[in-house]
C-alpha cells in the first residue's frame, strides 16, 4: 500500500474501509485469475508503474500464463491503445521475467528431474539449479518442498547467496521467507510460490 493510501486509511478509516469493501465485493463472482488480469489491465490503463509491477506477479501466482497476460493486454487494445501497451511491455522486459522470454512463450509445464534426494541437507534450505532455472528446496525427512526463486513482490530473481539456513531474503526490498513453510516472515505479506514436487526412485522431480 502506498504512503498516501496508508494516510487516508488512518485519517478516514470508515470511508476507506467502505472503498476497499466495495472493491472486494465487486469481483466476488470472478475467479482469482480473471480478477488479477483485470487488475493488470487497469494498472496499464492508468500507467501506474508501481501497481503494474505489483499486480503482474499476482496474476502469474493466480495461475495466469505469460501468454494469457499478453493476450489480455492486446484484447484491451481498444481502450489501452498501442502507446500504453508498449509502455507496459517496456516495464515487463525490465523485470526480466523468464516466462515472458520469447523462447518460453507457449511453454507447457512438465516434470523435471532436479536432484538426488540424498544430496539434499535435512537441516536447512538449499538452492537447486537445472539448466537456466533456479529453485529453493527444503527437505524434512522424506518430504521435500520446492519454491520458485522469484520474490512474490516484484518477481525479483533471488540469488543463491541470499539463502541463510532456512531464511531467504530478497535483496531488492528485504522481503524475507522461511523455507520450512515458504511464508514471508519480514517486510512483505505474500509467500513464495510453491511448486509441485514428487520423489521417485530417490530423485526429486519438480513440475514447472
Amino acid at each position: 500500500m502506498s504512503d498516501a493510501l496508508s494516510y487516508l486509511t488512518a485519517v478516514r478509516k470508515e470511508a476507506m474501509q467502505s472503498y476497499f469493501g466495495f472493491l472486494k465485493s465487486a469481483g466476488q463472482h470472478l475467479d482469482p485469475k480473471t480478477r488479477a488480469l483485470i487488475s493488470v489491465i487497469t494498472k496499464v490503463d492508468n500507467q501506474t508503474e508501481a501497481g503494474f509491477r505489483q499486480y503482474l506477479p499476482r496474476a502469474l501466482q493466480a495461475g495466469a500464463s505469460a501468454d494469457e497476460i499478453l493476450d489480455a493486454l492486446l484484447c484491451a487494445f481498444p481502450t489501452l491503445g498501442l502507446t500504453k501497451i508498449v509502455w507496459a511491455i517496456d516495464i515487463l522486459l525490465d523485470m526480466d521475467i523468464p516466462e515472458f522470454r520469447p523462447e518460453r512463450l507457449g511453454h507447457r509445464a512438465g516434470w523435471h528431474d532436479v536432484a538426488a534426494v540424498a544430496d539434499l541437507p535435512g537441516d536447512r534450505g538449499v538452492c537447486l539449479e537445472y539448466g537456466e532455472e533456479r529453485l529453493f528446496a527444503r527437505r524434512d525427512g522424506e518430504q521435500v518442498r520446492v519454491f520458485s526463486s522469484r520474490c512474490p513482490h516484484q518477481l525479483t530473481d533471488i540469488p543463491a547467496r541470499a539463502l541463510n539456513n532456512d531464511r531467504l531474503t530478497c535483496p531488492k526490498h528485504g522481503w524475507t521467507f522461511d523455507l520450512r513453510s515458504g511464508e514471508c516472515v519480514d517486510k512483505g505479506d505474500r509467500p513464495l510460490h510453491e511448486l509441485e514436487a514428487k520423489i521417485e526412485n530417490g530423485r526429486l522431480w519438480v513440475y514447472c
